[in-house]
């Protein structure tokens, strides 16, 4: 298919959604779920990546954000390590999906016009602030040659690492800046097609488990349940023998894990399936209760059938556990991380999520990290924004992936569209002040 004949496609997949996007409120326990819209071609509105120059995202009165690293290659995740240095994934994954339709390859020659045209660094990367004055200076390549690293979790003295393919450790000690030998497989992951390449991980409070975060190979069965296998779900693995068991299934995309502080629950954000309309599915952030079923491919949002995919599976509707907490629809959610004390009054208690952002929709939404605000253990009220200002003027200048708290009180967010890391802190001890009142 020519240039042209692709960008005229895409003007009709644009399109195909004007006039039929109203806003729902769709956050919360209880989200409006408007009937399945299916048209030819779903709507798209993709981000039109422009430099940052002299502006900055937005952050509450309050909190200052800095950029700590830049020029990085696709930054994914971080992870805050003991001492202080700050670990953080580069790359860019995915496999040799073949085409299945048509519309398929409009909508990735579209997307793909919104990301970094940065080559993935297939590496992690240390950043160490030595004197703790919030400014990274010290900046060391730790590992290299990896295979799009995404998830990272430190258990005592092993470094954890979620290649696409594989799950893997190095040997790390305190202040460590460079890995000293190659990294040792604990597992292999399901890499096949691999449509959702990203593998989440998370550590289990007592250190015994991994789990893994596994997305489908489709959107919605489209290549046949068979290259499904063992995908759309979280794994558990033991540390010590690698052996893996599914802990919980039915979870389209489950981008990003953590484990919830004092509690031990395992709790997720998930992307959910596309091409049924603006609102529809809510993206979510959940517990994850192991043996749970969670809906995909055959229901949404609890009981609702999606009977796109065949054969249809009917009893399986029955068997879907409903998330805890919508987060819209097409909201891409692809950070956790919850919250401590040490982040100030408004934020004490609940979790921060990083919208990478939508492209199945007309208007756009995501491209922000909010919080959720929990209490007794469970979201509590709807999410307060935290880092916006990533677009304006219709132009995209940062979208945000991973997000991180350090226990010293700042959220570290990573932009895989500038290939930035930035770092949001209190600018005053005012800032740890009482919640607002919508919280």
């Amino acid at each position: 298919m020519t240039g042209k004949i692709l960008l005229a496609a895409a003007a009709l997949a644009l399109m195909s959604g004007c006039g039929r996007e109203e806003e729902v409120d769709q956050y919360g326990a209880t989200p409006t779920l408007p009937e399945a819209n299916r048209g030819l071609l779903p709507s798209m509105t993709i981000a039109d990546p422009a430099g940052w120059g002299d502006r900055r995202p937005v952050v509450p009165s309050g909190y200052q954000i800095a950029a700590i690293a830049t020029d990085l290659k696709i930054p994914r995740q971080s992870l805050v390590l003991p001492n202080g240095d700050i670990l953080v994934a580069e790359g860019k994954g995915g496999g040799d999906a073949p085409v299945m339709r048509p519309k398929d390859m409009i909508a990735g020659f579209i997307k793909k016009k919104g990301t970094s045209s940065v080559k993935g660094g297939d590496r992690l990367t240390l950043l160490r602030d030595a004197d703790g004055d919030g400014v990274y200076e010290g900046r060391t390549v730790f590992a290299e040659k990896l295979n799009a690293p995404y998830g990272l979790a430190l258990i005592g003295n092993r470094l954890f690492v979620a290649n696409q393919d594989a799950l893997v450790y190095f040997d790390y000690q305190p202040g460590q800046t460079r890995a000293d030998r190659a990294p040792v497989l604990l597992t292999k992951l399901p890499a096949e097609i691999n449509h959702h390449w990203t593998k989440a991980l998370a550590a289990s409070a007592d250190g015994r488990f991994l789990y893994v975060g596994i997305g489908s190979n489709s959107n919605i069965g489209e290549r046949g349940m068979a290259v499904e296998e063992e995908r759309a779900m979280v794994w558990e693995v033991d540390v010590e023998t690698g052996a893996s068991r599914r802990f919980a299934t039915g979870l389209r995309n489950p981008t990003a894990l953590a484990v919830q502080p004092g509690i031990g629950e395992l709790w997720a954000v998930v992307n959910e399936r596309d091409e049924l309309g603006a609102n529809l599915v809510p993206d979510y952030l959940t517990s994850v209760r192991q043996g749970a079923f969670y809906g995909w491919p055959y229901a949404y949002w609890g009981n609702n059938p999606d009977r796109r995919v065949q054969p249809f599976k009917e009893e399986m509707v029955s068997k879907t556990v409903r998330p805890d907490y919508s987060l819209g629809s097409h909201t891409a959610p692809l950070g956790l991380a919850f919250s401590t004390a040490a982040m100030g009054g408004p934020f004490a208690e609940g979790a921060f999520v990083g919208m990478h952002g939508s492209w199945n929709r007309e208007v756009q939404v995501g491209y922000k990290v909010v919080f959720v605000p929990f209490r007794g253990g469970r979201p509590a009220g709807k999410p307060v924004d935290v880092v916006t200002g990533f677009q304006a003027d219709g132009k995209t200048f940062g979208r945000p992936v991973g997000v991180t708290v350090d226990p010293r009180g700042a959220l570290i967010v990573a932009d895989d569209l500038s290939n930035t890391l930035w770092r949001v802190t209190p600018s005053s001890p005012s800032a740890a002040r009482p919640a607002p009142a919508n919280l």
